[in-house]
């Protein structure tokens, strides 16, 4: 299995959450880190969290111009992590179609914008990160199932016409991350704590438990094409 020591990991995404997990996993194996997202705020903060030993740039996955130029100004990557995307949820008549749009527009094209325009170093890789309701739909949630199972289909698609560089994608389940703290306290703990007791592990998902996975189809070069679902076994209940 390839090391990780001395190779370029972009994480977008990479500000909190899983992106922020598996950027601090790189670093840990000796990468040379960058983190990108939307926000310069927060990227400073998990800048000076991980110690400084990070670049960060600015970047908005949803804006063809940001980027093309992005990748303009940048060299290949050895690794490429695109993770992140906060959007509205809602039924599919109550939805407004623009936010709608904007879930699209930021999660999948953001990833099919990156993949197109991003150089990536022989022997590399891209991981994107969808989620389960890819496998198992909920009511209100109908578009980020639909959403994650596109992006997981695109992934695939790519490992074959960008062969070899290797695509391979992660799907969380229910996973303890920042994306949750706009709930009420009282709510997103009793939230968690039902979910827990429903999945055979009887716990709910980490960030880290996703950027372990995530840090191993980086390092493993036998593996493309693959989804991978990390969910506590949430698929079986």
């Amino acid at each position: 299995m390839a090391s990780l020591s001395g190779k370029s990991v972009l994480v977008i995404g990479g500000s909190s959450g899983i992106g922020y997990a598996t950027a601090a996993g790189a670093l840990a194996e000796g990468a040379k880190v960058t983190i990108a997202s939307r926000s310069e705020e927060k990227l400073r903060a998990a800048q000076a969290s991980l110690g400084g030993a990070v670049e960060m740039r600015r970047l908005d996955v949803s804006s063809d111009t940001e980027v093309d130029a992005f990748f303009k100004e940048t060299p290949a990557y050895d690794h490429i992590v695109v993770s992140g995307a906060a959007f509205k949820f809602g039924t599919v008549r109550e939805q407004n179609i623009d936010d709608a749009y904007a879930a699209m527009n930021v999660k999948f094209w953001g990833a099919y914008r990156v993949a197109r325009q991003a150089s990536v170093a022989p022997g590399g890789s891209f991981v994107f990160v969808s989620g389960f309701l890819s496998r198992r739909p909920k009511p209100n949630m109908v578009l980020v199932g639909a959403i994650n199972a596109a992006l997981e289909t695109l992934a695939q698609g790519l490992a074959l016409e960008m062969a070899p560089v290797r695509f391979n994608v992660v799907s969380p389940g229910i996973i303890d991350t920042p994306t949750r703290a706009a709930m009420p306290a009282e709510a997103r703990k009793a939230m968690l704590e039902s979910v827990a007791k429903s999945l055979p592990v009887k716990r709910v998902g980490q960030a880290e438990d996703c950027a372990d996975q995530i840090l191993l189809m980086l390092r493993n070069t036998f593996m493309t094409g693959s989804v991978v679902y990390v969910d506590g076994g949430g698929l079986l209940v």
